[in-house]
Parts: C-alpha cells; sequence; structure tokens
C-alpha cells in the first residue's frame, strides 16, 4: 500500500511593499497586498504544536514503532505532532 503524510511546516516568505512606514508595510502585507520576493521561501521548522488526533488503535501501533504520541489538553485528543493527514492512495507510484 502506498499513503500520502501531509505534514505541518513553518515557511517564511518575504514580500516587497511600497508603504509610508514600517507598521504600514505589515498591514500591507496582512491585507494581502505585496509581491512575494523570488527565491525567498524558507523552510524554518515542522510544526510540532499541531496534530491530527488519531483512533486508539493507530495510537498503539504507533508506540509499538517508538513514535512520539502527544496530548491536546484542550480535548484529550492524542497524536503525532506535526502531522496533518494520513491517507491511502491509489497511485502507485512513490
Amino acid at each position: 500500500m502506498i499513503y500520502e503524510v501531509e505534514q505541518y511546516e513553518l515557511h517564511s516568505v518575504t514580500y516587497r511593499v511600497e508603504a509610508e512606514s514600517k507598521a504600514e508595510a505589515i498591514q500591507k502585507v496582512l491585507a494581502g497586498d505585496g509581491d512575494m520576493v523570488d527565491n525567498s521561501q524558507e523552510y524554518i521548522e515542522t510544526a510540532d504544536e499541531k496534530f491530527l488526533p488519531l483512533d486508539p488503535e493507530i495510537i498503539k501501533e504507533l508506540e509499538e514503532l517508538g513514535v512520539q504520541i502527544e496530548e491536546m489538553a484542550f480535548d484529550n485528543a492524542q497524536g503525532v505532532p506535526s502531522i496533518r493527514s494520513v491517507e491511502e492512495t491509489d497511485d502507485d507510484e512513490i
């Protein structure tokens, strides 16, 4: 079987925007203005504070494989840090 696993990651991107001040430049970027600077996207790290809640059967198998499991405090859900989704795919190419 082939699976597609989606992982949360933090990236940064630089935008170029015309403005009268640093504050106005920030406001414009947050409003969607500005042009992305070519080749400015940079990987920072995985976003370990987010995760996909998983069912107990998968949690047990992951623990047996030595994978770190985290518990989300506000709803007692358990999951693997930085994992957003995992789905089986019909595509047979890796």
